[in-house]
């Protein structure tokens, strides 16, 4: 039987970082996870529609640092800044709600992702709005295929859709693949992605994985 991972958690320590870091004791461990996974919750339920890509937490006694890493910077910051202002107001907010104690020092920042057509999470995020907007699923899988595949960094790609596609009684999965993607080799920088398309008539799953090629550390490259 073959044992499905997560490409992500699958890569970690090798070619990938944690998410969240922490700098300080590990005393209150399971009030720092909860709090990181609610805040994840609260800003991707908020800023849904932005193509958030990532968004890194790090703690330390005294700061608490929150990296939202979005193709469209500009619609979060807003106006002058007004944008993050009331953000960060709206998330601290929630935090007294739900009583989670974090550090006094509450920062955001918003950084650009480069290349969205390279990212999972967007690249899912486009698949999500297309269907949503009720546009046939094969033509939205073979316009986002092209756009992917049209960025230089990228090797190859898959996405999936599954659920009831098209309105179907009978739920269905759907894919469309190009190039390569070694999902066995550690050193292969493969971004994989979820997200979910909310339809009248159900929820239409989406699955995305980009091989952007192979990555190497430097130590490895001094050692050779």
């Amino acid at each position: 039987m073959t044992h499905i991972v997560h490409p992500y958690a699958h890569r970690l320590g090798i070619i990938r970082d944690w998410k969240s870091r922490w700098f300080g004791g590990k005393e209150n461990y399971v009030n720092h996870l909860r709090a990181d996974v609610l805040v994840r919750t609260f800003l991707t339920k908020k800023l849904r529609g932005n193509y958030v890509a990532l968004i890194e937490i790090e703690r330390s006694e005294k700061q608490y640092r929150v990296a939202i890493h979005t193709s469209r910077p500009g619609m979060i910051i807003g106006r002058g800044g007004d944008g993050i202002d009331k953000l960060k107001t709206a998330l601290k907010k929630e935090l007294t709600r739900l009583k989670i104690s974090i550090p006094q020092d509450l920062k955001l920042d918003i950084v650009e992702v480069g290349s969205p057509e390279a990212n999972a999470m967007i690249v899912a995020a486009m698949v999500s709005e297309g269907i949503e907007k009720r546009l046939p699923f094969r033509r939205v899988l073979k316009m986002t295929m092209e756009k992917v595949m049209a960025n230089r960094d990228v090797k190859g790609a898959r996405i999936a859709v599954s659920g009831r596609l098209g309105g179907a009684e009978m739920a269905r999965r759907e894919e469309i693949k190009r190039g390569g993607i070694p999902l066995q080799t550690l050193r292969a920088d493969i971004d994989f992605a979820r997200e979910k398309a909310h339809m009248t008539y159900g929820v239409i799953g989406i699955k995305v994985w980009i091989y952007r090629g192979m990555k190497f550390n430097d130590k490895d490259n001094k050692s050779k």
